[in-house]
């Protein structure tokens, strides 16, 4: 489980595609200030892994296409462990191992045919390890595996990868791994004609919503409708006990000019109201008993990523660690919000965090409001005067 404000359904992914980033030991000091505790690498490189030691944080490493044919081979998958695992645990948590990245999505036929030896391989030289209770086997998928995704009752897998899904389903019920996907609403809404509704639906942004007729039930953002049209394919296969969990989400905050969408404040929008949302440890409408679990692309811009201006945009921080947009600033006070709706106060959090004001005890009539005017730079202050104020409304709660 996670630190302060329990966020063990939230993470983040920290890609390394440039040749400025801080070192591993400062982006350490970073997430642990941000309290982020969940981080997905596409690669199990040691330096990343031994700056980690010795905090809460917990790993997905990735094992890169290209190396995955090489995992069907058992010998090799226990040396891999043995090399890049092992030697940071337990110190360094890692949790699960992703084979490949959206292999099912290349062009390669043999990586897919490689792919599920290579997980049964890794898996059960963990288990003769004895780290396949600590440490789960998976992979990532593009939501292009599904063939409908709308409405979401509609769901269900190309045909050209039935073949494969449905092995690796059981993998995962065997094993009990989440099945993971790349979901990215930012796509749709960039190929769409331009609607107000439907940023609004993408943003998670107040609108009249979505309403599947096959099953009533309504969504009021993409992403959850998305969730669901995997669930909905999965159980097409037979499965209702897998877990479906977003291992990239994200929007980006620049574009090129056929990138409709990528701007700041649409991607303040976006991080900050799925923040919002995950920390309430809400379900999606088909699943309303299942906290949604994402990990947000990405923690920093990567200035040698390929293609469209946009690949380079989706941190929410720069190389220089300062903030891509002002509303990050926000993310602390938006989890505090969430938080504290639980209790008998709470916190009234503008987007920026420069104000929060906090009403105790609203219902009864000793209404107190105290505003704060700070200039709070980083997230790390945000933090500390949101638990000063919880800290407070605990005592006055107390009188």
């Amino acid at each position: 489980s996670s630190g302060g404000y329990g966020l063990d359904n939230f993470g983040i992914n920290y890609g390394r595609i440039a040749d400025n980033l801080p070192s591993p030991a400062a982006v350490s000091q970073l997430l642990q200030s941000l309290n982020i505790t969940r981080v997905k690498l596409y690669d199990a490189d040691p330096q990343v892994l031994t700056a980690f030691a010795n905090t809460d944080v917990e790993f997905i490493v990735t094992v890169e296409n290209a190396a995955v044919a090489k995992l069907t081979d058992e010998s090799y998958a226990a040396s891999w462990i043995q090399q890049w695992v092992q030697p940071h645990l337990p110190r360094t948590r890692i949790t699960s191992i992703a084979l490949g990245n959206e292999v099912l999505s290349s062009e390669d036929t043999a990586l897919w045919d490689a792919l599920l030896p290579a997980m049964r391989s890794v898996h059960s030289s963990l288990v003769s390890l004895k780290l396949d209770q600590v440490i789960s086997v998976t992979t990532t998928h593009a939501m292009s595996v599904l063939s409908d995704s709308y409405p979401p009752s509609a769901g269900s897998f190309r045909d050209e990868f039935v073949a494969y899904i449905k092995p690796i389903l059981e993998f995962h019920s065997k094993t009990k791994s989440p099945f993971l996907i790349n979901a990215y609403p930012y796509f749709a809404y960039k190929d769409a004609d331009d609607d107000d509704n439907l940023l609004n639906y993408v943003l998670f942004e107040p609108n009249p919503g979505v309403l599947d007729s096959n099953t009533n039930l309504t969504y009021d953002n993409m992403l959850y409708a998305q969730i669901d049209a995997v669930y909905y394919a999965i159980e097409l296969m037979g499965h209702d006990d897998i877990a479906v969990k977003v291992s990239e989400t994200g929007w980006p905050s620049r574009g090129d000019a056929d990138e409709r969408g990528a701007t700041p404040a649409n991607a303040a929008k976006y991080n900050g109201n799925l923040l919002a949302r995950v920390a309430s440890s809400e379900g999606t409408p088909a699943r309303p008993e299942v906290p949604v679990d994402v990990r947000v692309f990405a923690l920093f811009n990567e200035d040698l990523k390929p293609g469209p201006t946009s690949e380079r945009n989706y941190g929410l921080f720069y190389p220089n660690m300062s903030t891509v947009y002002d509303d990050n600033l926000g993310f602390s006070c938006r989890v505090a919000c969430q938080l504290s709706e639980r209790s008998t106060c709470f916190f009234c959090c503008c987007s920026s965090c420069e104000i929060l004001e906090m009403v105790v005890d609203a219902e009864s009539s000793c209404c107190m409001s105290s505003s704060f005017s700070l200039e709070l730079r980083t997230l790390a202050a945000c933090r500390q005067l949101v638990l000063m104020i919880m800290n407070e409304a605990g005592r006055l709660d107390e009188h």
